[in-house]
């Protein structure tokens, strides 16, 4: 039996691949200090509550 996934603060990193932004369809970064995905190119960063990414733009920051 394999390892489990390392997880920060209960968000599996995983999720990363099969994530991507609802705007733009790109590539999520996650940011463990703030708990959020960053999307880049969307300028939006969603935030991670209780392991869970929230992805609904409405959710989302703007970021610079």
């Amino acid at each position: 039996m394999s390892d489990p996934a390392p997880k920060d603060a209960g968000f599996d990193r995983r999720m990363l691949e099969a994530l991507v932004c609802p705007r733009t369809q790109s590539r999520l970064e996650y940011d463990a200090a703030a708990q959020e995905l960053i999307s880049r190119k969307a300028g939006l960063a969603f935030p991670i509550r209780n392991g869970i990414p929230v992805m609904l733009i409405d959710e989302a920051r703007q970021i610079d």
